[in-house]
């Protein structure tokens, strides 16, 4: 059996789909598994075991191509997959598997797509609340309920890569590391102040540890605001995403944002303190034994907004540096 994936075009929701992976081996265990995603977020894939390649899917946010789609699906038809995971619900994701002829094309019936998507899931959200178990649902039969619990997201870092990754941007090894990861993609609703992020650094470096801060170059300004406050040495946009998960593997534990980097340390089940301002943990949590969620649960949060609506952003000010310093500590 030879299977593809069309993956999320978000590093978060590419790890949440591993739980679904699991399923497919478990079902299937000669099962020989690829994945078409956009190169950001391929290496999330390649530190999957259950992954045997991946296909570059060079689409942006958006973007139709269609003569482009073609030839990629040409390409695909060549390699004779007998079935196809659609896992986003857009048109454009299914497009492709239906061009290159992929005989079972497996995922929710989405946005008008009946004709594309032919063992068509209809999603109840009540059923399943949270987007890691809608990924799983399209490991079973139509209609059939998800077994649980889920397996847990997980991503693989070595030593030896853990080392290479050392080497290669010129870091020693802290004896007490911990690593922020003060971006958040979706946008400034969902981002702890960046003085509350220093003040905890400050915090930290009293009692020994090392701070790293981790991120895309988008939030570079952002890690140079917390250096400039607090002793965090920032590396946002100085390591490529594999750097990025092997850094986050040595630390003894790790505060996010609700972002795609905070999946990636719950896959690698580093302790971990995600804080949740304007999204819901309920949707998307850290799914790891050792992550520990902090919110104020405040009455107008989650909103799910890029920016507060309301002008103050108190579900992520009010946050205390404090608070969040006794949850993450051992």
């Amino acid at each position: 059996m030879k299977a593809l994936i069309v993956a999320p075009s978000w590093i978060g929701d590419t790890v949440m789909a591993h739980p679904l992976f699991v399923r497919l081996h478990e079902r299937d265990p000669g099962l020989e598994l690829h994945a078409l995603a956009p190169r950001w977020v391929a290496p999330v894939l390649r530190r999957m075991p259950e992954i045997a390649g991946v296909v570059d899917s060079p689409f942006g946010h958006g973007q139709l191509s269609l003569p482009a789609r073609w030839r990629l699906a040409r390409e695909l038809a060549a390699q004779k997959f007998d079935r196809v995971y659609v896992l986003p619900n857009s048109l454009k994701s299914a497009l492709i598997p239906f061009l290159a002829g992929i005989p079972q094309r497996i995922g929710f019936t989405g946005e008008s797509r009946v004709g594309l998507i032919n063992v068509r899931h209809t999603l109840d959200k009540v059923a399943l609340p949270q987007m890691a178990e809608r990924f799983a649902q399209l490991a079973e039969a139509v209609g059939a309920p998800l077994p649980r619990p889920l397996p847990l997201p997980r991503l693989a870092s070595t030593p030896v890569q853990q080392d290479a990754t050392l080497a290669a941007l010129g870091l020693p090894r802290p004896p007490k590391l911990v690593v922020f990861c003060p971006g958040a993609e979706y946008g400034p609703a969902k981002r702890w102040p960046t003085r509350h992020f220093a003040t905890l650094a400050r915090e930290l470096a009293a009692r020994g540890y090392t701070v790293w801060s981790l991120g895309s170059p988008k939030d570079a300004p952002v890690g140079d605001e917390i250096a400039a406050q607090g002793p965090a040495d920032n590396l946002c946009g100085r390591t490529s995403l594999d750097q990025a998960i092997d850094l986050i593997a040595l630390a003894d534990f790790v505060v996010c944002n609700d972002s795609g980097l905070m999946h990636v340390a719950a896959a690698l089940g580093r302790p971990l303190t995600a804080l949740y301002g304007s999204s819901s943990p309920g949707f998307t949590p850290p799914l790891s034994p050792t992550a520990k969620v902090v919110s104020l649960q405040l009455d107008c949060s989650p909103c799910f907004q890029r920016e507060c609506p309301l002008g103050h952003l108190d579900c992520l000010e009010k946050l205390d540096p404090q608070r969040v310093l006794k949850e993450s500590l051992p």
